[in-house]
């Protein structure tokens, strides 16, 4: 029975090898990825993104290789500037590998390649530079490495995309002078700034009060105008009202004796003042019932004056009276 079973075991166990070297054989490569084969020790293709099979026992994968970008953060480098002085400055490598082949055979370790030449072209590059210009350079310090290491790792297969310092530290005692520095510098701004604020504020203060004065200025213009234009509508109105009154007299054909009358009644109404004279021309004294009218006139000038009556003196003419 158990001889019977023999060769259906060692068949089974044959298509089980066989599987297994097939599946072996059978190799799919991913996305962003490439395999380096080598047939019998020796470099034979490079397999990109697909399905491939390969002889068994014959060939072998190298390398599997990564064709993304990748990042190498270095640990700091210490460098010594143009004047001697030593600082730690650590960089960040974003590289990529362009050929898989001259990646795998062209050099032992490339990552630790790239970090030793990274730190001998920094230290050439910063040699070259004193430290204020180390410390406002970045841009320049990373585009002179960025070619350089670009350069030398084409023969790797491998492509520098971007090289970036990412901390530079300088002595202890360069950094407490530099601290002193910036805050000397933030003092100095801020009383730049302060008297700028000071100085628009009084700018601002005197226009305003320019502009006040100038509104006041024209204010008092325009009222001084005004009180012009009344008392000359004023005089305007007194002129007409005394040309239509001489008009009306005019053209009533008064006599001589009204007029006189007319002008009593006008000295009586000057009487009623402050004066203590009243002068009255010698030709009205001889009208008809003067005395009666002097009379009347006299005690109204009374009343408003009780410390001193007017005084009538009747040889003035009237041009003593217009004086």
């Amino acid at each position: 029975m158990l001889s019977a079973l023999t060769p259906i075991i060692v068949i089974a166990v044959i298509l089980v090898i066989l599987a297994a070297i097939l599946l072996d054989c059978v190799r799919i490569v991913p996305q962003a990825h490439a395999y380096v084969v080598q047939r019998l020790g020796a470099y034979l293709a490079t397999w990109t993104v697909g399905l491939h099979i390969k002889v068994p026992f014959i060939d072998s994968i190298a390398n599997k290789v990564d064709l993304k970008e990748q990042v190498a953060d270095f640990p700091p480098q210490a460098v010594i500037t143009k004047d001697n002085v030593t600082m730690h400055i650590d960089t960040v490598i974003f590289y990529q590998v362009t050929d898989p082949k001259l990646y795998t055979y062209g050099v032992e370790n490339p990552l630790n390649a790239i970090e030793n030449l990274t730190a001998t072209t920094l230290r050439n590059i910063i040699g070259e530079m004193d430290l204020d210009k180390t410390l406002t350079s970045r841009d320049d310090i990373n585009t002179k490495m960025r070619a350089t290491l670009d350069d030398a790792t084409d023969p790797w297969g491998i492509k520098i995309n971007r090289v970036e310092l990412k901390n530079i530290m300088p002595p202890k005692t360069i950094q407490e002078a530099m601290e002193k520095q910036m805050k000397a510098e933030r003092e100095r701004r801020e009383k730049i700034l302060r008297a700028e604020g000071e100085k628009e504020s009084t700018i601002l203060v005197a226009e305003g009060q320019n502009q006040a004065a100038v509104s006041r200025a024209q204010a008092s213009k325009q009222a001084m105008i005004e009180e012009a234009y009344g008392k000359a509508e004023a005089i305007r109105s007194i002129q007409k009202a005394t040309a239509e009154g001489l008009k009306y007299l005019q053209e009533a054909n008064l006599d001589e004796t009204v007029l006189r009358l007319k002008a009593i009644e006008a000295f009586s109404t000057a009487a009623d003042g402050k004066a203590t004279k009243l002068i009255i021309p010698s030709d009205i004294q001889s009208m008809v019932g003067l005395t009666a009218s002097l009379t009347e006139a006299g005690k109204f000038a009374s009343q408003k004056q009780e410390q001193a009556a007017p005084a009538v003196s009747p040889n003035l003419t009237k041009s003593q009276i217009k004086k």
